[in-house]
């Protein structure tokens, strides 16, 4: 048994098995505790589709948003159609942001992520989850202590100050081929530019190849001296 603090500080266990290393329990403990109050912020990246599966069975009709900035890469809008199709009974919004692309760039240039990521990320991706949020007393992510030195340590029940709600992250303990055995043993649908070497797929312009499979979100925001969209720095 592992010991976790909430951002109350009051104790909850969850028993770390080796199938689901935790995630069923805390899923369980966070639908339990939170019932329709939870969103799930996917990606749809690998370890989002994991997520879903998860989710569903725990929670078939669990609110999922996904922050629509208009620059994904087609086969993510693809894969989301595809999710649709096999759990019906979610509740998947495409949260856009409340400018377009055209006025993004009549105020702020042209391929604002070129010139200034962070800011297109705060108008296209932190603002609109600040937005799903409102009301909404605890968010899912898929952050897993593997992925990169930023997320090393996560925990399964977070505080969080940016977005003032609980960030729960069933996933810490999972690493790269438990997630993707999970995926082969069900069968589940992914994104398929994971095949031809993305592990981590985020906008279109900001996404690239990894370059190491060390660094697994390598191939994002390559070039410049960022790592992160902001959802999870404070």
């Amino acid at each position: 048994m592992l010991t976790y603090h909430t951002w109350q500080d009051s104790l909850i266990d969850f028993e770390v098995d080796e199938t689901y290393k935790g995630a069923l329990n805390v899923l369980h403990w966070t639908y339990d505790h939170y019932g329709d109050d939870v969103i799930y912020a996917c990606s749809f990246g690998i370890e989002g589709i994991v997520l879903i599966d998860l989710i569903s069975k725990v929670k078939p009709d669990a609110n999922i948003v996904f922050l629509d900035t208009d620059v994904h890469f087609k086969e993510t809008y693809e894969t989301i159609e595809k999710v649709k199709e096999k759990y019906p009974q979610l509740n998947i919004e495409l949260k856009r942001p409340s400018i377009s692309l055209e006025e993004q760039a009549k105020l702020y240039g042209d391929e604002l992520w070129k010139t200034n990521p962070n800011k297109c990320c705060e108008i296209r991706k932190i603002i609109p989850l600040h937005e799903t949020l409102t009301g909404a007393k605890a968010w899912i992510s898929g952050l897993r202590r593997e992925q990169s030195e930023t997320r090393r340590h996560v925990e399964f029940i977070n505080k969080d100050n940016k977005f003032q709600s609980i960030k729960i992250c069933p996933l810490i303990h999972w690493t790269w081929k438990d997630v993707w055995r999970y995926v082969s043993k069900h069968q589940l649908t992914y994104n398929p530019l994971h095949d031809q070497g993305y592990p981590s797929i985020g906008c279109a312009h900001c996404t690239k190849p990894a370059y190491t499979m060390d660094d697994l979100r390598s191939g994002r925001w390559a070039g410049l001296n960022k790592t992160e969209c902001g959802l999870h720095v404070d």
